[in-house]
Parts: structure tokens; C-alpha cells; sequence
């Protein structure tokens, strides 16, 4: 059951009252949720998630989006990140909202329900594509341990593959951004982005909760690097 606290009719926040079957964690989260204005704000736009404003804070930015481009979103589910794309790219754009979980069909996006790691995967996408990506997204993050470090390796290893999939199919001074969060261990994948692009740079969007360590590494300019089956770049 929740309940409106607060004085007159400014500020109002939503406490959630424990219930009996419910865990304290989950009445944590349903409180967090009830009381976030971007998940509010996502409601009101009809955008599938709150998520969708982090992207748009990025693109305000970065200037990542434009009107034509090919632009591919790793991890899509449930689309918000697709959304706020497909709008910006307009209809001589393509968008390509890829996921190993089936997603809704959503205007002006290509849904296609396949793992990013199958090895062809990027040929799969190309095709959906009609041609190389001006801009590859992954917002994905490996599911939580509770245990920092791990779960700092864990989401750094899916960044890296997600890298590793966008250089399969960026055309040159094509851009990357992916999920990272704050621990240490990033520094490899730094290295390569660092040779493979014009720009890197670290941003944290206003719509990422405060309590949240993640952050996102933008990468602008592809130089058109390839991974080689040792895991370095090559010209």
C-alpha cells in the first residue's frame, strides 16, 4: 500500500508500506520508483523506460544522434534507448534494436531478436541495417552479484564484447557508447578506444540515480580498427 507524504500540494513523495509477502528490497525499489520523476516523465512521453532520458542527455551533450543515420542499440529491452533514437534519425534513418529477448514491435525501429554474441550476429545486423552503423549503443549491464568487483568485471567484459561487435560493423568516424561502471579495471578497453577513435570521454547522464556507479565511455571518430584473434587492434 503507499502513501503521499509532504505538505500542501508541492514536493509529494510516495512511502510504501512494507507487505507481507513483499521483501524489503523490493519495497525499496517500488518506493525508489514511485518517487522518481523520470519514471514519471517516461510514462507521460510514452517512452518504455526511464532510461530513454539518459540518452537524451548524452545526444544533448555529444551530439550523437542525426537525421539519417544507421544506428544500432545492443541489449534493447525494453527499447526506451531505441525510442529516443528512432525519433532523432527520422525517417531516412534505420534503427536496429537487437536483443536475445523478443521486444515489442516500436515506430521507426527494425526489432531483431538475436544474442550479439551468435558469430553472425553482425552479418545479421548489417543486413537489417542495409549497411555499416554510424552509431552503436549498449546500454546493457550484466545482472548484479551484490559483490562490487565482480560485478564491475562483469560489466566491463560485456562492454568489451560490445565494442568488439561494434568494430565489426561501424563505418569509419562512426561513434560508441556503452554502460561502464566506476572500478578500476576499465583501463584496457580505454587503451583500445583510445587508439580506434578520435574522442573519448567519460559522462554521467543527470537522469543516472545518485546512488548508481555507472557511468558511459562516448567514443566519436572511428578510425576503422579491427579486433584480431588476440583481442588487439590492427590498421
Amino acid at each position: 500500500m503507499a502513501k503521499t507524504t509532504g505538505s500542501g500540494s508541492r514536493h509529494l513523495s510516495v512511502r510504501v508500506r512494507t507487505a507481507k509477502r513483499r521483501k524489503s528490497g523490493s519495497t525499496r525499489w517500488l518506493q525508489r520508483q514511485l518517487n522518481d520523476p523520470f519514471v514519471a516523465e517516461a510514462k507521460r512521453l510514452g517512452y518504455r523506460s526511464r532510461a530513454a532520458f539518459k540518452l537524451i542527455q548524452l545526444d544533448e551533450r555529444f551530439g550523437l544522434l542525426k537525421r539519417g543515420q544507421r544506428v544500432v542499440d545492443l541489449g534493447a529491452a525494453p527499447g526506451g534507448w531505441s525510442q529516443v533514437a528512432a525519433q532523432k534519425v527520422g525517417p531516412a534513418g534505420h534503427v536496429v534494436a537487437l536483443d536475445s529477448l523478443e521486444l515489442a514491435p516500436m515506430a521507426g525501429a527494425t526489432v531483431v531478436t538475436k544474442d550479439f554474441l551468435d558469430d553472425d550476429a553482425p552479418a545479421v545486423l548489417k543486413a537489417a541495417l542495409g549497411g555499416p552503423a554510424d552509431l552503436v549503443l549498449s546500454d546493457m549491464a550484466a545482472p548484479t552479484t551484490g559483490h562490487a568487483k565482480t560485478d564491475h568485471l562483469r560489466i566491463m567484459a560485456l562492454a568489451e564484447t560490445a565494442y568488439a561487435f561494434a568494430a565489426e560493423v561501424l563505418r569509419p568516424g562512426g561513434g560508441f557508447v556503452a554502460k561502464l561502471f566506476q572500478g578500476g579495471a576499465e583501463r584496457e578497453l580505454l587503451d583500445r578506444l583510445k587508439a580506434d577513435f578520435a574522442a573519448v570521454r567519460h559522462a554521467k547522464p543527470a537522469a543516472s540515480r545518485d546512488d548508481s556507479s555507472e557511468m558511459y565511455v562516448v567514443a566519436q571518430g572511428f578510425r576503422g580498427g579491427r579486433f584480431d584473434a588476440a583481442g588487439t587492434t590492427s590498421r
